[in-house]
């Protein structure tokens, strides 16, 4: 079954603060989305003031222009996976190696543009593949299901990918995106935006059910 997988997007840690204690208490593994106000505008948490609670696991998204500068502080966080962009300057292969060596995973992240094509010889070196169809940096955007038709043509290059998706996930597409090979739903806005955050989360678990 997929996994639904909300998001932490804040721009300063007591809205940070905030969205943790939203979900602690049901998510058994969240992404945390950082970016650098080059790649993706806007001011968002330092990587040097993020945390999780234990045992959560965390992904960390990173929407930089350079994230390979940051590889020695990533590695002492220790999360799961670290996600990078097909449109970074990161070179993925040598970062992904580096990062293994540690017990952490990376993920690719394309941009809607990005065709699996542009990034066929990266796909070997990473475990997942994260399909972003949102607003870069921000909770919201449109889920355009066309941008699915990417996870067969990469799981012709890598048959193992765990395969993400980014934007605009809620409870009216998330059984069709886990049915056409979704496995981690990133949940932002309709999870961390509602009256109601856990109740928002059950309403889409329940659709996968």
């Amino acid at each position: 079954m997929s996994i639904v997988c909300p998001t932490i997007l804040a721009s300063n840690e007591t809205e940070y603060k905030n969205q943790i204690q939203k979900v602690e208490d049901f998510a058994k593994r969240i992404q945390i989305d950082l970016k650098d106000n080059k790649f993706a505008l806007g001011e968002g948490m330092s990587l040097d003031k993020i945390w999780w609670p234990e045992p959560m696991v965390a992904d960390i998204h990173m929407m930089y222009q350079a994230p390979q500068q940051y590889l020695k502080q990533l590695i002492v966080l220790r999360p799961n996976m670290v996600i990078v962009h097909a449109e970074s300057t990161c070179d993925v292969p040598k970062f992904a190696a580096d990062l293994r060596e540690h017990g952490i995973q990376t993920g690719l992240a394309v941009l809607q543009p990005t065709t699996i094509t542009d990034v066929t010889y990266i796909l070997p070196h990473v475990q997942h593949l994260l399909i972003f169809s949102g607003d870069l940096g921000h909770f919201g955007g449109q889920a355009d299901l066309n941008l699915a038709s990417k996870i067969n043509t990469a799981k012709e290059v890598n048959p193992h990918l765990e395969i993400g998706w980014d934007g605009g996930i809620n409870d009216q597409n998330a059984a069709k995106l886990a049915s056409l090979g979704v496995d981690v739903l990133n949940v932002g806005g309709f999870i961390q935006n509602a009256s109601d955050s856990s109740d928002a989360y059950a309403k889409i678990k329940a659709t996968l059910s």
